[in-house]
């Protein structure tokens, strides 16, 4: 088991960068050394992550390997496209780096799906992130728990992927749903969006509107939602996802619903989705009734999930919350990270939210 280790964290100005420096400080063996960025590089931390009071000293170093070599651990939170590279490069200065992508370079399996969705070459696929994911014939997550014990790179999960997966995978690993003519509608807070300065984030422009974005299949969560539910055990997936930019800083809750297998009974889907998350730190079922808020993640590495069965329609539907920045993002990463370095898996993580 490594205890106290050293970590930098590459993107730090940035949502997901500073969202996964919050975590880091509530954890006790990680010592932050090491915060950097690019356009921002020279500034304080503090200019842009101003909630960080116990580092709002800190410079932001540039981010190049120099900067980040020599560290137990590397975050990289920065735009897809641009870890591969990055990581490569590390690679060949200490192998024994942990690498943390908190962006989409490294969670693709089949390459032409990358280029398909991100335009430009594959930088290759790393042990995925999502302790809880389901692999065939399993009825609790224990192949991908296994595959991040001792790893020395880790994908971590896009958002609503994470969200996604959550809802569904009980139903696919048990074979209560089919795997087809999924349909996801998603609300979304706006800092999945990013930082980036465009006018229909703005708050004139978002407060007091829904609004629609990714339609009709070119969302590039898509391929990854896919990529594990067959993992889970589908042979084929098809997946109808539309994300919503809803007026709230943080948080998804994902409705998902997907074809009744004929014959299952509402207590056998039941059964499904109580036996996948049973013993799940952090992922939890809700009793019958209760349905998911986001307030309740609001700053935690928690899950929660609800299914019901639509009898008239012969469906399956699921509602999941998470805060997309921690159990979508950042928690997740340090989830994944404990295991990897032989930690309690819940080490340091958040399990209450913040509400109202």
């Amino acid at each position: 088991m490594r205890m106290s280790f050293s970590v930098a964290v590459a993107g730090a100005s940035g949502y997901a960068g500073g969202e996964m420096l919050r975590v880091l400080l509530q954890h006790p063996e990680a010592r932050i050394e090491t915060v950097s960025a690019h356009s921002n590089a020279g500034s304080t931390l503090g200019e842009h992550q101003p909630h960080l009071r116990g580092l709002a000293d800190r410079v932001l170093a540039p981010t190049t390997v120099d900067t980040l070599a020599g560290h137990d651990v590397v975050v990289l939170a920065l735009p897809h496209g641009a870890s591969g590279a990055v990581a490569a490069e590390l690679a060949a200065r200490d192998p024994r780096t942990v690498v943390v992508d908190l962006g989409a370079d490294h969670r693709l399996v089949d390459a032409s799906d990358w280029r398909t969705y991100y335009g430009s070459e594959h930088a290759g696929t790393w042990p995925y992130g999502l302790p809880e994911l389901l692999h065939a014939g399993e009825r609790t997550a224990v192949a991908q728990r296994a595959a991040l014990a001792g790893a020395t790179r880790i994908a971590v999960p896009g958002c609503n992927v994470t969200a996604v997966t959550l809802g569904l995978q009980p139903g696919v690993a048990a074979g209560v749903v089919e795997p087809i003519d999924l349909v996801a509608v998603l609300a979304n807070g706006y800092s999945g969006a990013g930082k980036s300065l465009k006018p229909h984030l703005l708050a004139s422009e978002g407060l007091g509107m829904a609004q629609p974005y990714a339609v009709g299949g070119t969302h590039r969560h898509i391929p990854e939602i896919a990529q594990n539910l067959r993992a889970a055990g589908a042979p084929d997936v098809t997946l109808s996802f539309t994300p919503t930019l809803v007026p709230m800083s943080r948080g998804i809750l994902a409705t998902a619903t997907a074809r009744l297998v004929p014959g299952t009974t509402p207590q056998a889907v039941r059964d499904a989705w109580e036996r996948a998350y049973a013993d799940e730190p952090f992922v939890h079922l809700l009793p019958q009734g209760q349905w998911p808020t986001t307030a309740a993640t609001l700053g935690a590495n928690t899950a929660l999930v609800q299914v019901a069965v639509d009898e008239r329609a012969g469906r399956v539907v699921t509602v999941t919350a998470i805060d997309n920045l921690v159990k979508g993002t950042a928690g997740g990463g340090v989830q994944s990270l404990n295991l990897a370095l032989g930690l309690p898996e819940t080490l340091g993580l958040p399990l209450n939210g913040v509400a109202p």
